[in-house]
């Protein structure tokens, strides 16, 4: 499970860590330490790979009469995502990457009832890129003004030994290089498959943050403050 996550790092260094053109980027996604399903993310889709691209996070099929089922569709599993309607041409046609530089989950205290939000990102501080797929979906009354919507989800895997006591689910994380291969059109499927394996646990840190991550509407620097800073 991937609900909340963040992408603070600016686009032009964003563009020089992914090896993209700065001519391409698209510098309107704003930096947010809470961004929540819907709202617009900055993604680098298959069809634009030198591009920074916006998608709203949440993937809406091409042959869905509602958008609301995006918010439902923020996530992929990535053991079902050749066979599921929603994911299977996306994952073939339109893979993405979902770039970030760390991400919260919610861990259980013993009583099973509580929960303390833990923030988590690569060790080196580093932005990297969850494996994504993206969609195109028009409503049947478009016109000038609506168009098309872009969207798109990110793919999770089973939870390393790091994330286990935490959850039992995390994104896939694409190591630096693999990045090609995800956006690659002529790219297999084993080829692809290959990189859902859980991202290594001594590359992650994590710590808990406070409870203000809840409310999606709070949005500044604390949130990823360790608590007791």
């Amino acid at each position: 499970m991937c609900g909340r996550y963040v992408i603070t790092i600016d686009p032009v260094t964003l563009a020089e860590h992914f090896g993209i053109e700065l001519s391409g980027v698209i510098v309107h996604a704003a930096p947010s330490f809470n961004i929540a399903p819907t709202q617009e993310v900055p993604i680098v889709r298959m069809d634009l790979p030198a591009q920074i691209s916006i998608a709203k996070w949440g993937l809406i099929p091409s042959w869905s009469k509602d958008p609301a089922i995006g918010a439902k569709l923020i996530n992929a599993r990535s053991e079902t995502i050749t066979e599921k309607p929603s994911f299977r041409t996306a994952f073939r046609k339109r893979r993405c990457l979902v770039l970030a530089n760390g991400f919260y989950e919610w861990q259980r205290f013993s009583d099973g009832k509580t929960k303390k939000p833990m923030f988590i990102q690569l060790k080196t501080g580093k932005p990297f890129a969850m494996a994504g797929l993206y969609e195109f979906w028009k409503p049947a009354e478009a016109n000038a003004t609506t168009g098309w919507v872009t969207s798109c989800t990110i793919i999770t895997t089973a939870a390393n030994s790091f994330m286990q006591p935490v959850h039992e689910r995390m994104p896939v994380f694409l190591p630096l290089g693999a990045e090609v291969v995800w956006l690659d059109p002529s790219a297999s499927e084993p080829e692809l498959t290959r990189l859902f394996a859980p991202y290594p646990s001594d590359l992650l840190a994590m710590h808990e943050v406070s409870p203000r991550v809840n409310t999606y509407r709070n949005n500044d620097a604390d949130l990823v403050r360790p608590v007791g800073d």
